[in-house]
C-alpha cells in the first residue's frame, strides 16, 4: 500500500477562499491550488467556491466551504517551528493582527479561527531538558507566557532553588 501524504481539510463557513489567500500571503511559501464551485447539484448556492486547495511551507490544505454547522476550537493547532526568534515575532504578530488573538504558551487562533503554536527555537529543548528539575522549571515559566519568550524560560531552567 502507498501513501501520498496527508492534506488538511478546513471547514469554513463561506470564507475558505479568503482564508487560503490570507494563508499564502503570511507563509513566505505558499501558493493556491485548484478552486471547485458549487454546481446547481448544490448543495451550496451555484457559482459558490466550494474548495479551495492551497499549500504553505510544504504543508498541503483543502478549504471547504462547508457552512456553519462545524467550528474550530482548541482541540487541533498548527505547529510552527521558527528558525529563530525574528521569524517567531514574525507569525505571532501576523496571525494575532486583524482579529486574531493570543492565548497561552505560544499558542495563538488567527481571524478565522484556526490555532497556531508558534515555537522559538530552544523552547521544546528547555522544556523536554533530561533533567527534570531544569525542564520543570522552564515549563514552569513558560505555562506564565502568551508568547514565549526562551531568554525567560532560559534563564528560569537555570534558576537554582
Amino acid at each position: 500500500m502507498s501513501s501520498t501524504g496527508f492534506t488538511t481539510c478546513l471547514w469554513f463557513d463561506g470564507v475558505a477562499e479568503d482564508a487560503a489567500a490570507y494563508y499564502v500571503s503570511v507563509f513566505k511559501d505558499g501558493r493556491i491550488g485548484r478552486t471547485a464551485r458549487y454546481t446547481e447539484a448544490g448543495p451550496g448556492p451555484a457559482g459558490e467556491v466550494m474548495v479551495v486547495e492551497f499549500e504553505i511551507n510544504g504543508q498541503k490544505f483543502v478549504g471547504l466551504n462547508g457552512g456553519p454547522q462545524f467550528t474550530f476550537n482548541e482541540s487541533i493547532s498548527f505547529q510552527i517551528h521558527c528558525e529563530d526568534e525574528a521569524e517567531a515575532d514574525y507569525y505571532y504578530d501576523a496571525l494575532t493582527k486583524d482579529g486574531g488573538e493570543e492565548s497561552a504558551c505560544g499558542w495563538v487562533k488567527d481571524r478565522f479561527g484556526v490555532s497556531w503554536q508558534v515555537v522559538p527555537p530552544g523552547a521544546i529543548d528547555l522544556v523536554t531538558d533530561p533533567d527534570p528539575g531544569r525542564a520543570a522549571r522552564a515549563t514552569a515559566a513558560m505555562m506564565k507566557m502568551k508568547k514565549l519568550d526562551v531568554a525567560e524560560m532560559r534563564r528560569a531552567a537555570d534558576a537554582t532553588a
